[in-house]
């Protein structure tokens, strides 16, 4: 039991940062590629220009789950810090809430385009048998992700307010 949950704490520390590094890795160097590709031996890949912007929709919504756990995300952290202890709570409760309803929108349509994509066979610009909707997935998942992140934090901020311990308003990017 101590393994799976040494394994199961690892992925929840770093399964948006891994898959952000990847995505971003494999931009770089499709990019990197296509420069070579292009200047010194005078030929270019077609989806050269295409696949690496399609990686950056999984860099987007996973970095919005990142930074949601992080939480760095937008927040107006001097005016609520002016309040007092139980409608800082609130506040902050309210955030996760509102975060939570938007992402059951957004997952809700974008479910929507992934099926008609998927349906419709739509393949990336350039490529031959790279499906679209591939890419698309990283809507729903980086946004289900987003919700899980949501959910913990309203738990550890349930338990702060409960022992009366100040709550973590202040963006710590990097921490994480």
């Amino acid at each position: 039991m101590n393994a799976v949950s040494t394994i199961l704490g690892w992925i929840d520390r770093n399964v948006e940062r891994v898959l952000m590094i990847t995505a971003y890795g494999t931009m770089a160097l499709i990019i990197v590629w296509a420069v070579v590709d292009r200047f010194i031996f005078k030929q270019q890949a077609p989806w050269s220009s295409t696949i690496p912007i399609y990686l950056f929709i999984w860099v987007t919504y996973l970095g919005a789950s990142y930074n949601v756990r992080l939480r760095s995300h937008l927040a107006f952290t001097e005016f609520r810090s002016r309040f007092p202890y139980t409608v800082q709570f609130f506040c902050v409760l309210l955030d996760h809430l509102l975060w939570i309803a938007f992402a059951c929108m957004v997952i809700y349509h974008s479910i929507n385009l992934v099926e008609l994509l998927r349906d419709n066979y739509a393949i990336v610009p350039g490529t031959d048998d790279v499906m679209q909707w591939w890419f698309y997935c990283a809507l729903p998942v980086g946004w289900s992700l987003l919700i899980i992140r949501c959910l913990q934090n309203i738990i550890q901020d349930i338990r702060r307010y409960g022992r009366k311990q100040p709550f973590i308003l202040h963006a710590t990017i990097g921490a994480g």
